[in-house]
Protein backbone atom coordinates (compact mmCIF):
# COMPACT_ATOMS: atom_id res chain seq x y z
CA UNK A 1 0.00 0.00 0.00
CA UNK A 2 2.85 2.21 0.86
CA UNK A 3 4.38 1.30 -2.38
CA UNK A 4 1.40 2.50 -4.10
CA UNK A 5 1.37 5.62 -2.71
CA UNK A 6 4.95 6.51 -3.52
CA UNK A 7 4.34 5.92 -6.90
CA UNK A 8 1.46 7.42 -7.77
CA UNK A 9 3.27 10.31 -5.59
CA UNK A 10 6.12 10.45 -8.17
CA UNK A 11 3.65 9.85 -11.16
CA UNK A 12 1.89 13.33 -9.97
CA UNK A 13 5.22 14.78 -9.49
CA UNK A 14 6.52 14.29 -13.00
CA UNK A 15 2.98 14.71 -14.35
CA UNK A 16 3.24 18.81 -12.75
CA UNK A 17 6.67 19.00 -13.64
CA UNK A 18 8.47 17.10 -11.31
CA UNK A 19 10.24 17.70 -7.93
CA UNK A 20 12.28 21.13 -8.71
CA UNK A 21 8.90 22.77 -9.49
CA UNK A 22 8.26 23.15 -5.78
CA UNK A 23 11.40 24.83 -5.14
CA UNK A 24 10.89 27.18 -7.56
CA UNK A 25 8.93 29.64 -6.24
CA UNK A 26 9.07 32.45 -3.45
CA UNK A 27 7.45 32.21 0.13
CA UNK A 28 6.70 34.77 2.34
CA UNK A 29 7.68 33.32 6.03
CA UNK A 30 6.79 36.53 8.14
CA UNK A 31 5.38 39.99 7.51
CA UNK A 32 4.50 42.56 10.06
CA UNK A 33 3.09 46.93 9.48
CA UNK A 34 4.50 48.59 12.35
CA UNK A 35 3.38 52.23 13.45
CA UNK A 36 7.05 54.31 13.70
CA UNK A 37 7.28 57.86 13.89
CA UNK A 38 7.24 58.57 9.89
CA UNK A 39 4.33 56.31 9.43
CA UNK A 40 4.03 52.69 9.12
CA UNK A 41 7.09 50.78 8.54
CA UNK A 42 6.12 46.76 6.71
CA UNK A 43 9.22 44.08 7.86
CA UNK A 44 9.17 41.09 5.54
CA UNK A 45 10.76 37.71 5.08
CA UNK A 46 10.77 35.85 1.87
CA UNK A 47 12.36 32.78 1.55
CA UNK A 48 13.30 31.87 -2.69
CA UNK A 49 15.01 29.79 -4.87
CA UNK A 50 16.11 30.02 -7.94
CA UNK A 51 15.40 27.09 -11.21
CA UNK A 52 18.23 26.21 -13.58
CA UNK A 53 17.22 28.72 -15.98
CA UNK A 54 17.24 31.68 -13.99
CA UNK A 55 20.69 30.77 -12.29
CA UNK A 56 21.92 30.20 -15.72
CA UNK A 57 21.18 33.05 -16.75
CA UNK A 58 22.32 35.20 -13.70
CA UNK A 59 25.76 33.41 -14.33
CA UNK A 60 25.40 34.91 -17.90
CA UNK A 61 25.71 37.79 -16.77
CA UNK A 62 21.61 39.04 -16.42
CA UNK A 63 20.73 40.83 -13.67
CA UNK A 64 17.67 40.02 -12.14
CA UNK A 65 14.47 42.30 -10.77
CA UNK A 66 12.28 41.27 -8.13
CA UNK A 67 9.71 44.07 -7.26
CA UNK A 68 7.68 43.81 -3.79
CA UNK A 69 4.37 45.15 -4.11
CA UNK A 70 2.13 46.25 -1.06
CA UNK A 71 -1.44 47.12 -1.23
CA UNK A 72 -3.35 48.72 1.08
CA UNK A 73 -7.40 49.12 0.75
CA UNK A 74 -10.59 49.56 2.77
CA UNK A 75 -13.96 47.45 1.46
CA UNK A 76 -16.67 49.83 1.18
CA UNK A 77 -20.39 48.50 1.60
CA UNK A 78 -21.75 51.34 -0.75
CA UNK A 79 -19.06 51.37 -3.50
CA UNK A 80 -16.25 50.20 -4.65
CA UNK A 81 -13.52 48.80 -2.11
CA UNK A 82 -11.23 52.66 -1.42
CA UNK A 83 -7.25 52.01 -2.41
CA UNK A 84 -5.43 53.90 0.48
CA UNK A 85 -2.00 52.94 -1.17
CA UNK A 86 -0.33 50.68 -3.80
CA UNK A 87 3.87 50.57 -3.71
CA UNK A 88 6.22 49.28 -5.19
CA UNK A 89 9.99 48.25 -4.22
CA UNK A 90 12.29 47.11 -6.86
CA UNK A 91 15.34 44.64 -5.89
CA UNK A 92 17.92 43.57 -8.51
CA UNK A 93 20.10 40.55 -8.00
CA UNK A 94 23.10 40.45 -9.97
CA UNK A 95 26.37 38.15 -10.74
CA UNK A 96 29.57 39.91 -11.64
CA UNK A 97 32.21 37.02 -12.86
CA UNK A 98 35.52 38.98 -12.03
CA UNK A 99 34.88 39.13 -8.70
CA UNK A 100 32.86 36.06 -8.02
CA UNK A 101 30.31 38.24 -6.09
CA UNK A 102 26.72 38.42 -6.09
CA UNK A 103 25.10 42.11 -5.66
CA UNK A 104 21.49 42.99 -3.83
CA UNK A 105 20.60 46.51 -4.85
CA UNK A 106 17.75 48.21 -4.39
CA UNK A 107 16.44 51.94 -5.03
CA UNK A 108 19.69 53.80 -5.34
CA UNK A 109 23.04 53.61 -6.10
CA UNK A 110 23.75 51.33 -3.00
CA UNK A 111 24.45 47.52 -2.91
CA UNK A 112 25.90 45.10 -1.21
CA UNK A 113 28.15 42.21 -2.34
CA UNK A 114 27.53 38.77 -1.04
CA UNK A 115 30.02 35.42 -1.57
CA UNK A 116 27.58 33.13 -2.46
CA UNK A 117 23.79 32.86 -3.86
CA UNK A 118 22.54 31.69 -0.65
CA UNK A 119 23.43 34.28 1.48
CA UNK A 120 22.14 37.03 -1.80
CA UNK A 121 19.02 35.52 -1.88
CA UNK A 122 18.97 35.55 2.02
CA UNK A 123 19.28 39.49 1.80
CA UNK A 124 17.23 40.22 -1.24
CA UNK A 125 14.22 38.47 1.00
CA UNK A 126 14.59 40.50 3.87
CA UNK A 127 12.77 43.65 3.93
CA UNK A 128 13.16 45.73 7.02
CA UNK A 129 11.62 49.25 8.07
CA UNK A 130 10.59 50.13 4.48
CA UNK A 131 7.63 52.65 4.69
CA UNK A 132 4.58 52.24 3.08
CA UNK A 133 2.48 54.62 4.82
CA UNK A 134 2.00 58.04 6.41
CA UNK A 135 1.61 58.87 9.61
CA UNK A 136 -2.16 60.69 8.67
CA UNK A 137 -2.97 58.25 6.08
CA UNK A 138 -4.91 55.65 8.22
CA UNK A 139 -8.21 56.24 10.59
CA UNK A 140 -7.88 55.29 13.82
CA UNK A 141 -10.55 52.45 14.70
CA UNK A 142 -11.30 51.62 10.53
CA UNK A 143 -10.01 47.89 9.61
CA UNK A 144 -8.42 48.18 6.14
CA UNK A 145 -6.86 44.58 3.85
CA UNK A 146 -3.21 45.13 3.39
CA UNK A 147 -1.63 42.42 0.57
CA UNK A 148 2.06 41.92 0.15
CA UNK A 149 4.03 39.75 -2.53
CA UNK A 150 7.21 39.48 -4.29
CA UNK A 151 7.55 38.43 -8.00
CA UNK A 152 10.41 38.11 -10.67
CA UNK A 153 10.09 41.53 -12.69
CA UNK A 154 10.69 40.24 -16.57
CA UNK A 155 10.09 43.53 -17.89
CA UNK A 156 13.43 45.08 -16.83
CA UNK A 157 15.02 42.05 -18.67
CA UNK A 158 16.87 42.55 -21.73
CA UNK A 159 14.31 41.99 -25.07
CA UNK A 160 14.80 38.70 -25.83
CA UNK A 161 14.35 37.25 -22.41
CA UNK A 162 11.15 39.29 -22.17
CA UNK A 163 10.08 37.47 -25.02
CA UNK A 164 10.89 33.91 -23.92
CA UNK A 165 8.91 34.64 -20.42
CA UNK A 166 5.73 34.89 -22.45
CA UNK A 167 5.89 31.42 -23.07
CA UNK A 168 8.09 29.88 -20.54
CA UNK A 169 6.98 29.44 -17.10
CA UNK A 170 10.55 29.18 -15.62
CA UNK A 171 10.33 32.87 -15.73
CA UNK A 172 6.63 32.90 -13.18
CA UNK A 173 8.39 33.17 -10.31
CA UNK A 174 6.36 34.95 -7.70
CA UNK A 175 4.81 34.29 -4.29
CA UNK A 176 1.39 33.96 -3.66
CA UNK A 177 -0.59 37.09 -2.39
CA UNK A 178 -0.69 37.77 1.59
CA UNK A 179 -3.29 39.38 3.10
CA UNK A 180 -4.16 40.55 6.51
CA UNK A 181 -6.13 42.81 8.25
CA UNK A 182 -5.04 46.26 10.10
CA UNK A 183 -6.68 48.78 12.57
CA UNK A 184 -4.72 51.48 13.40
CA UNK A 185 -4.52 52.11 17.46
CA UNK A 186 -5.66 48.63 17.75
CA UNK A 187 -3.10 46.81 16.68
CA UNK A 188 -3.22 43.94 13.74
CA UNK A 189 -5.52 40.85 13.67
Amino acid sequence: MLRLALVLAAALALAAGGPACAAEEIDLKRVSLEATDEGYALDADFVLELNTRLDDALHSGVPLWFVVEFQLGRARWYWLDEKVVSKSLPVKLSYHALTRQYRVSSSGPLHQSYPTLGEALRALGTIRGWTVLERGQLKPGDTYDAALRMRLDVTQMPKPFQVTAITNRDWNLASDWRRWRVTPNGGER
